[in-house]
């Protein structure tokens, strides 16, 4: 019994240890990019000017639109009455009274009432193609076009932040992980002290105060372990929360002594054309040139042709007829307002050009700014490495000393 509760033990506690997933980095960043909540609103904006894209060229071709109308009115819609005594001359009367009886010219005295168009039927199809808009179509799909190349820039952004903030969580929990390791090695340290010390005490030779000084240190140790395991926890909630994945427990795989290359340092101008930043600054000027030209266009003449077909029943009778036509519109009362309009256009392309040459130098600061913590980071490094190998040979070395009794416990 206690041999088939001992293997039920084990195979729990090994199926616990294989479902926890193990990440490299490589596989936390492929995570970021695919689940980020920031990568798919990034990819939604691209949809989303590829379809406004597609809806500014719907603009090339024809208008077409469709009508119908029926009514049936209380009295005609049309009506008049007419005399037709005031209709006749003097000569053509004379004319008259020589071919009819008195009794029918008498009755052209008496008025007549017509009433047309109390109800009916009116339908029609109409197509209008633009001939010119004042370029306005035109700049608009190129606008339309500016707004995806725009959106895919902010994705490959949205990709370079993403990634940066998953690898900031990713060194952050291998960082406080090796702090950890730091913690346990004191912590077995201080256990060793403590029982040499309290050895040292229950034989007279050590003061009580040497093994408080030794708990005391102990329960500082404990408390940063507290400390980083909460650290840990919530980074790694983060993590999870940022990569999209489902189980919390995971570990991270990293190689702590793969050789870091030496970083190559690059022309700071050249790059600058290739930066998304550059490129989006530049995209910005291009909008604001359309916008622009598009402000001009509205104070332009438009032309356009059309053809239509209608019906109607409006003289009691079907009636039915085809047509072609044309239209010129010219914005006359608009000239006025609209020639401030398109100076304000010009201002604002003016400012996207001196933003462009202004984020262009700050650009080129912050490689420079970069590059200098890379530098930096390089070199602090190698301290770091030299700082561990000489505090592993100084601890070596008191340890011994305290072994031999020739240094104090506190040194240690």
């Amino acid at each position: 019994m206690k041999r088939t509760l001992f293997l039920i033990t084990v195979m729990v506690c090994c199926g616990g240890l294989s479902a926890q997933q193990t990440y490299s980095l490589e596989q936390i960043l492929d995570s970021a990019l695919h689940n980020n909540i920031a990568m798919r609103n990034a990819r939604q904006e691209i949809d989303a000017a590829q379809q406004q894209r597609k809806e500014a060229f719907t603009k090339y071709f024809p208008n077409v639109s469709a009508t119908g109308l029926w009514f049936n009115a209380n009295k005609g819609t049309a009506e008049k009455t007419l005399y037709p005594s005031e209709m006749i001359s003097p000569e053509m009367g004379a004319g008259l009274a020589q071919m009819f009886p008195a009794e029918a010219l008498a009755a052209l005295q008496n008025p007549v009432s017509l009433s047309l168009m109390k109800h009916g039927t009116v339908a029609g199809i109409t197509a209008m193609q633009p001939v010119f808009a004042g370029g306005l179509i035109v700049n608009g799909n190129r606008l339309a076009k500016v707004g995806e190349d725009v959106s895919r820039l902010q994705l490959q952004l949205s990709e370079n932040e993403v990634e940066k903030i998953a690898e900031q969580y990713f060194w952050q929990i291998v960082s406080l992980q090796e702090k950890m390791k730091t913690v346990a090695a004191v912590e077995t340290m201080l256990a060793d002290i403590h029982k040499d010390v309290d050895a040292a005490v229950s034989a007279g030779i050590a003061l009580r105060n040497d093994l408080l000084q030794v708990q005391l240190r102990q329960n500082e140790v404990e408390s940063q372990r507290l400390k980083l395991q909460n650290g840990i926890s919530i980074v790694r909630l983060l993590l999870a929360q940022y990569c999209g994945l489902r189980d919390t427990s995971f570990t991270l795989s990293h190689h702590a002594d793969a050789v870091i290359p030496v970083p190559l340092k690059q022309d700071h101008q050249q790059a600058l054309f290739s930066t998304s930043e550059y490129q989006l600054l530049g995209k910005q000027v291009e909008a604001a040139n359309l916008q622009r030209k598009m402000e001009i266009g509205k104070n332009l003449p438009t032309v356009a042709v059309g053809v239509g077909y209608n019906y109607h029943t409006l003289l009691e009778n079907d009636h039915s007829f085809a047509m072609l036509f044309a239209t010129v519109s010219v914005p006359i009362s608009d000239w006025w307002g609209g020639s401030y309009a398109i100076k304000r256009k010009k201002i604002a392309y003016q400012q996207a050009q001196d933003q462009l040459a202004d984020n262009a130098q700050l650009l080129t600061i912050r490689m420079q700014n970069a590059w200098n913590s890379v530098v930096e980071a390089r070199q602090q490094l190698d301290i770091a490495q030299r700082s561990i190998e000489q505090s592993e040979e100084n601890l070596r070395l008191h340890r011994d000393y305290y072994r031999a009794g020739t240094c104090k416990m506190s040194d240690l």
